[in-house]
């Protein structure tokens, strides 16, 4: 009789212990779908959309660079970056920089009236080889600064009229050049070649 009792508890236990199995494998099944990296792929397909619209500014950079280039070959140039070029290209006795004193007591005018300037003068007092170029900030200056450049050319002139005889011949061949807002002036034996410098700056 106890034996009975036994095999029939365990029967039961047995049961339960299945119905336990079977119930925790039917709430595993609707949640077991393995993670996807479909959210790595959209993230990466939204990044290269995003590249495609991102507005292009090489355009508008390329734009500028080549409108600088232009300007640069009509001639903005700095009158020192012409006065390079051209003691590079033609050979002139040594040279010195006049300051803005100096343009304004030589040159009778006031240096002011010029957005940038460079004159050379000879360095020593026997030869009358003389190089300026202005960069003038209004072209309506033009006229005063060719008188005071004549006036210039005048007293050298008078300087080496009985001390050397063929700087003053070279004194009287001077030369003067405007382009736009741009002046040169030149006293040289090779002021030909200096004119042709100069103008080559402002060739189309």
């Amino acid at each position: 009789m106890k034996k009975r009792a036994i095999a029939f508890v365990l029967v039961i236990a047995m049961g339960l212990a299945l119905t336990a199995c079977a119930g925790n494998d039917n709430k595993e099944k609707p949640g077991s779908t393995p993670p996807t990296e479909q959210g790595s792929n959209n993230n990466s397909n939204n990044d290269a959309a995003g590249e495609q619209n991102k507005p292009t500014e090489d355009a508008g950079n390329d734009q500028t660079e080549s409108e600088e280039e232009l300007n640069e070959v009509n001639g903005s140039s700095t009158p020192a970056d012409m006065m390079d070029a051209i003691l590079a290209a033609v050979e002139e006795p040594s040279q010195l920089d006049m300051n803005a004193e100096m343009i304004k007591d030589m040159y009778h005018f006031d240096p002011a009236l010029a957005e940038q300037f460079v004159v050379k003068m000879p360095m020593m007092n026997i030869k009358t080889n003389e190089i300026a170029i202005f960069k003038l900030k209004d072209a309506a200056s033009m006229p005063t600064i060719e008188e005071g450049i004549k006036q210039r050319a005048t007293d050298v002139q008078k300087q080496f009229e009985t001390y050397l005889p063929d700087q003053y011949e070279n004194a009287k061949n001077y030369k003067i050049v405007t382009q736009g807002n741009y002046v040169l002036f030149v006293i040289s034996e090779n002021a030909d070649d200096i004119v042709e410098q100069f103008n080559s700056f402002f060739a189309s």
